[in-house]
């Protein structure tokens, strides 16, 4: 993808999606059911960002659709999505048929070099932790090296949603694995010490996509 995007739809939604992360979506707004029928069309993706009534971040993440599960009869769909990029907001303005539209995007480009072993070591024992006192197990799988390893668990790590968009909004992997390490730190004695926390995280209040024995 190039360094910037000429024109990006775009769907403002109550979720923070990352690279490499799946996100399943119900279209049923007219609006979007066009959207989603020119990215299918046209091969291309679109961008998702986290809003609210008043508000929407200038960071998100391009999404493209890898599947289409259902479509029923009225129009509406099912579609399995992944996160590719992040993006930041340009110009925006209302495509004709109701969507809105960035022009001229930046993607943001991931800087080189990895973290530290030490450091990635370390938010990993934390999030085992967590995880155990949660009560869930999980395959050693899950924890293998790859650039996505960071979003996986801030994905599954107890974050509030201003939480994971400020991990997205962060510039490096080192950045993004700092910021688990102390949210981990933090959380750690609040749990030992709080069984209705327990108990949140417990039913997966407070994960994202995180079901027992993940991969």
């Amino acid at each position: 993808m190039p360094d910037s995007i000429q024109t990006l739809p775009l769907f403002p939604l109550d979720v923070v999606l990352y690279p490499q992360a799946a996100l399943p979506l119900h279209i049923f707004e007219q609006r979007y059911k066009a959207m989603i029928r020119r990215c299918l069309d046209e091969d291309l993706p679109f961008g998702v960002l986290l809003a609210g009534e008043e508000y929407m971040a200038d960071v998100g993440c391009t999404a493209r659709v890898i599947d289409v599960l259902e479509r029923y009869d009225d129009g509406r769909l099912d579609i399995m999505t992944e996160g590719e990029e992040r993006f930041r907001l340009a110009r925006v303005k209302d495509d004709e048929a109701g969507y809105l539209v960035t022009v001229g995007a930046e993607i943001i480009e991931e800087p080189a070099g990895a973290a530290s072993p030490d450091l990635r070591e370390r938010a990993v024992t934390l999030h085992m932790k967590l995880l155990e006192l949660a009560g869930h197990t999980v395959r050693p799988s899950f924890y293998e090296e790859g650039d996505g390893l960071s979003y996986k668990l801030a994905r599954n790590g107890g974050l509030a949603l201003e939480q994971k968009q400020e991990v997205l909004e962060l510039l490096s992997e080192t950045d993004r694995f700092e910021y688990l390490v102390e949210h981990f730190q933090d959380l750690l004695p609040r749990v030992e010490q709080r069984e209705e926390l327990r108990e949140s995280i417990r039913s997966n209040g407070h994960f994202e996509d995180f079901p027992p024995d993940a991969n």
